[in-house]
């Protein structure tokens, strides 16, 4: 299950579900999210699903990964992209193999250990991990291309909103649990626009760091 004709499958099936981009079909198809998870589950890994990496926390389900790519390469060049619930880390690698560099956001200081680690075991050297809290964002890099939130807050956090560039966007599913809207918002000269893209189901952003 975790063969080339598995990947080929999840591909075929990303396809189907509306993903056009062949290069983050291609992405998706050479990255190997069995790695990314359990070894337990490493038979699961190249199905559509979301699956548990501990702390209650989950790796995204493919499509949505696939998804949230697809509206951050919209954006243009991408210099710098800042990823807020860094997880197991597989949305960073999928990132990092468009853009010059990755930031990413980990609260809970064991996941974060273990993402900086598995980074350079894999050698993502363009990613760099920081153990913080995901609503204040990394200040000290920003402006950012695009801002990508793999958790949902109830509210977009004001930080993420400022620290996009003039163009950029940031992509955040933001509600309460079983109303949560996927929303593109793009910073302008005037202020911001927010676009509707999908419903979703992301554990909660929460505050502070574990």
């Amino acid at each position: 299950m975790t063969s080339q004709r598995a990947r080929n499958r999840l591909v075929k099936q990303l396809r189907t579900m509306g993903i056009t981009s062949e290069p983050i079909l291609e992405t998706i198809g050479r990255t190997p999210r069995h790695l990314f998870v359990d070894e337990a589950l490493a038979s699961r890994a190249y199905e559509n699903s979301a699956l548990p990496i501990g702390h209650g926390q989950t790796i995204s389900q493919p499509y949505i990964v696939a998804r949230m790519t697809e509206v951050v390469l919209t954006v243009g060049t991408l210099d710098s992209v800042l990823e807020i619930g860094g997880g197991c880390g597989y949305q960073a690698a999928v990132l990092a193999q468009f853009c010059k560099r990755v930031f990413t956001i980990e609260r809970i200081e064991a996941l974060a250990h273990k993402l900086r680690e598995r980074m350079h075991a894999l050698k993502y050297q363009n990613v760099r991990v920081r153990h913080a809290d995901g609503n204040e964002g990394w200040a000290h890099n920003a402006p950012f291309d695009a801002i990508l939130v793999a958790a949902a807050p109830t509210g977009v956090p004001e930080a993420l909103r400022q620290q996009i560039r003039e163009g950029g966007k940031l992509i955040i599913p933001v509600g309460a649990a079983g109303s949560q809207r996927l929303l593109s918002i793009t910073r302008t000269q005037t202020g911001f626009e927010e676009d509707f893209l999908d419903s979703v189901s992301f554990v909660p952003l929460v505050g502070g760091i574990g």
